[in-house]
């Protein structure tokens, strides 16, 4: 279970709170306005950014004072967040060994299985410049895979590919999140996506990341606050 008790989080011109609990296995989508506080959830559950007050859980273990690499968390980024000039192998080889050494036979059989299984077998080799955008997804998602945690943070990742590769790569998401068991929090701003991969909503509006409802529950009648960030489309 992911807990966030009383947290406090600060923003450019103020604070953002929630106090909410996630059961591992779900798959929640965050909606809001920009600039509300979404992608500062986020980073407060990676550990990219502190806490004023408050506290992170993760079964139990208090994850709020732990830097990001020591957390059970994968994130995926908008921009794949690979290394430019190291190899998609090499790439995938620092999500076994973050250290930088080399891998080993078993690792290397992993990563082999990883890039096969997101349809890039035999680009281990490739630069991420000379891949498509759809192709670096892949490769990032891979690195998920690889890293088997049990927290998995979207910060729209695929916002930039088209409709059929966004859903395509959402439901690899789901394939390999359900492998391993683990709880999804998926920033985006369509809510397409959201009613189509996510069995939650945590509206993130007024300062507050708000407690979760099951989407159909959400859509079917969006809070005001979802309302005035969409217009009449909510009213449908």
């Amino acid at each position: 279970m992911l807990s966030v008790e009383n947290m406090v989080v600060p923003m450019d011109s103020s604070d953002l709170s929630g106090t909410l609990t996630l059961a591992p296995g779900r798959r929640v989508a965050v909606l809001g306005p920009s600039g509300a506080g979404k992608s500062t959830f986020l980073d407060a559950l990676a550990g990219f950014r502190g806490l004023k007050v408050g506290q992170i859980r993760w079964s139990g273990e208090d994850l709020t004072s732990l830097p990001p690499d020591q957390r059970p968390v994968s994130i995926l980024f908008q921009d794949s967040n690979l290394f430019p000039h190291l190899s998609i192998f090499r790439n995938l080889t620092l999500a076994l060994r973050p250290g930088g050494r080399a891998a080993s036979p078993q690792d290397r059989l992993r990563i082999e299985g990883a890039l096969k299984r997101v349809g890039l077998e035999g680009m281990g080799d490739r630069k991420p410049g000379s891949l498509s955008g759809g192709q670096q997804s892949r490769a990032a998602l891979a690195r998920v895979m690889l890293q088997a945690r049990p927290i998995i943070l979207l910060d729209e990742p695929f916002s930039a590919l088209g409709p059929a590769l966004k859903a395509e790569m959402l439901a690899l998401v789901k394939e390999v999140a359900g492998n391993v068991g683990a709880l999804v929090i998926m920033v985006t701003h369509d809510p397409a996506d959201a009613s189509s991969f996510a069995e939650d909503v945590v509206l993130v509006a007024e300062n507050k990341v708000h407690l979760p409802v099951a989407t159909a529950a959400f859509f079917a009648n969006p809070p005001e606050a979802y309302r005035e960030y969409v217009g009449v489309a909510a009213e449908k």
